[in-house]
């Protein structure tokens, strides 16, 4: 599986995503808040989706542009889904230039490109990752994330209080969230209008040959133990992780499975190819806005994954302090709600809802952006592993989705 997003090249989809850009949507409509933040005209920037998109003009920053690396639909698009209007107002008020990459399909792969020259201490091309707390555990370990200074990010007291001190990282020297999201279920209301409750609802023949799965083996395996009746978060057994895999081999070898993708999953949804799928939540709810609404998301009865995604600094970076302002900026909650608004995901700055008020009323109120208690109480975060744990298991997925 590569560790980029793969191009656009069926014409279906290419129509598709076409389309959609062409449309007005409620999304790209928010890229006009900009000015919200506090500056002027915005600058062009060239195309997204794998190729790096520069912003801004004379870098501030040592020996070139910040170089982030991020999942794909991560970051507020203007309306002609061209330019990061955030980003490129991040540049214009800092004189930092960014080259701004959509190069993370899933933790794995990415981890595949760069570990090689992170272990001789090289740099891989990139200041900034944004990583999940599981992979974000395993570079701080390593060694591979630098220590942050927290007094050039100030901001960062912003951050909500549960996310303040996390096991993997205590103390958040080494990394920031970026965003928070649910892991679910989603399907295509045209082909499935009764909607799905269950993960065993996937399994149902009619959709043989039309279901993706994650390759994030934590959400995966995570809703097929829920949907077992196993909390991921433990106490669970060797014995429960291994029923959750078998249930995903055994629809492998059918080919009740599709495929099972990481970020690009949204584009089979897109084209038909998919009709149902193991999915994030702030994913479903953007390609609605792009396609109507066509599409339904749900976080199983059983229960559904809680997850985030951290910025972090690679150690060999030579441009960390130039990081640490774009960490910085992005933990204004003018800023957070504007990306937010956009994304769809779980904001970890304190007072962005209060932001978001000023940008869209009802998105202060979306519980997929701002979840109460009891939308909290549905979602499970997978319990922490140790490095042999890890490996084991993790290597045990791979090898039955034939990564």
């Amino acid at each position: 599986m590569s560790d980029r997003r793969p191009p656009v090249t069926d014409p279906v989809v290419r129509d598709l995503v076409r389309l959609a850009r062409a449309s007005v949507s409620r999304r790209r409509l928010l890229a006009g808040a900009a000015g919200a933040v506090g500056t002027g005209a915005l600058l062009a920037a060239c195309g997204t989706g794998g190729a790096p998109t520069s912003a801004g003009g004379a870098s501030a920053s040592a020996g070139g542009a910040v170089r982030w690396a991020n999942w794909t639909q991560y970051l507020d698009q203007d309306e002609s889904g061209t330019s990061f209007p955030t980003l490129e107002a991040f540049t214009e008020q800092s004189g930092v230039e960014v080259a701004y990459a959509e190069d993370i399909e899933d933790n794995d792969t990415f981890y595949g490109k760069v570990s090689g020259q992170l272990a001789n201490g090289q740099d891989i091309g990139y200041d900034v990752v944004t990583l999940t707390d599981w992979m974000a555990a395993r570079w701080i370990r390593q060694d591979y994330a630098a220590l942050l200074d927290r007094e050039s990010i100030p901001n960062a007291a912003n951050i909500l209080t549960t996310l303040q001190d996390v096991a993997f990282d205590p103390g958040r020297n080494h990394s920031l969230t970026w965003q928070s999201g649910m892991t679910g279920i989603a399907w295509d209301k045209e082909k499935i209008p009764g909607g799905l409750r269950s993960v065993s609802q996937l399994w149902d023949p009619q959709y043989a040959g039309r279901v993706e799965v994650l390759s994030e083996m934590r959400d995966t395996i995570g809703l097929l133990m829920l949907d077992q009746g196993v909390s991921p978060a433990g106490p669970w057994t060797d014995t429960d992780w291994t029923a959750a895999l078998e249930v995903l081999e055994a629809q492998l070898a059918s080919g009740q499975i599709r495929q099972v993708r990481g970020n690009s999953y949204t584009q089979d949804l897109a084209s038909g190819d998919a009709v149902a799928c193991i999915a994030w939540s702030g994913d479903i709810t953007s390609l609605n806005y792009e396609f109507d609404g066509r599409f339904g998301f749900a976080v199983p009865d059983a229960g559904g994954m809680l997850w985030s995604d951290n910025l972090m600094v690679p150690t060999p970076s030579p441009r960390k302090a130039a990081a640490e302002q774009l960490f910085d900026y992005y933990y204004d909650p003018q800023v957070a709600a504007q990306v937010a608004a956009w994304v769809n995901y779980v904001t970890p700055v304190q007072g962005a809802q209060e932001a978001m008020l000023e940008i869209d009323p009802a998105l202060a109120e979306d519980p997929m952006i701002f979840p109460d208690d009891l939308v909290l109480e549905t979602v499970h975060v997978f319990g922490s592993l140790t490095a042999d744990e890890e490996e084991l298991y993790n290597g045990r997925f791979l090898d039955a989705i034939g990564a």
